[in-house]
């Protein structure tokens, strides 16, 4: 090695170590202010967890109830990997019923409270009042699930009719779950 790569390495050393002494920068706390009103959190509640659901929702073709001879696409459930803000999979999205399930063995199922539109192509924003959790962990204590930031999910643009009675189709989505707990 060289004196110049000498002297390149050591800084470069230096300054990752004093980087590492370094205390890291806070993510800013999440703000619900630009969403609907009708899927924000009641006030007195925080954030617990803030994850990413990237997977799929199943939908299948059906006759429309009370309506003879027509048929819709009808939502039968998600399969979601949940991962955390740095991209780490820390558990599972998957229903029915609605279940949220962490690696750290905390789950919990819930009731949607409301919903408001998304952008086009996109799965509505979705206020969810969580049950009691089961195991402990993370979601122990969680009172509310908000769906935000969604992309994608919406039911298939193919044909359902008669024909296509019984067919089901996967389309892909993401979306963020900020998971709340009573202040």
């Amino acid at each position: 090695m060289n004196t110049t790569t000498n002297f390149t390495t050591l800084s470069l050393v230096a300054l990752l170590g004093a980087c590492a002494s370094q205390p890291m920068a806070s993510m800013p706390a999440y703000s619900q202010a630009a969403l609907p009103a009708a899927v924000q959190v009641p006030a007195g509640h925080k954030v617990a967890l803030e994850s990413v659901g990237i997977g799929e929702i199943t939908y299948e073709c059906r006759e429309k109830a009370g309506a003879a001879g027509q048929h819709e696409w009808v939502f039968v459930g998600p399969n979601a990997a949940l991962q955390d803000r740095s991209g780490k999979t820390i558990g599972r999205y998957v229903g029915p019923p609605a279940t949220w399930a962490l690696g750290d063995g905390s789950a919990l199922t819930g009731t949607q409270l409301a919903v408001a539109p998304a952008a086009a192509g996109s799965i509505p924003l979705q206020l969810v009042k969580a049950n009691p959790a089961t195991g402990t962990g993370v979601l122990t204590g969680v009172t509310h699930i908000q769906r935000v930031a969604t992309q994608g999910g919406v039911a298939p643009a193919s044909t359902c009719d008669a024909m296509a009675k019984g067919r089901r189709e996967i389309v892909r989505y993401q979306a963020d779950y900020i998971f709340w707990k009573a202040a």
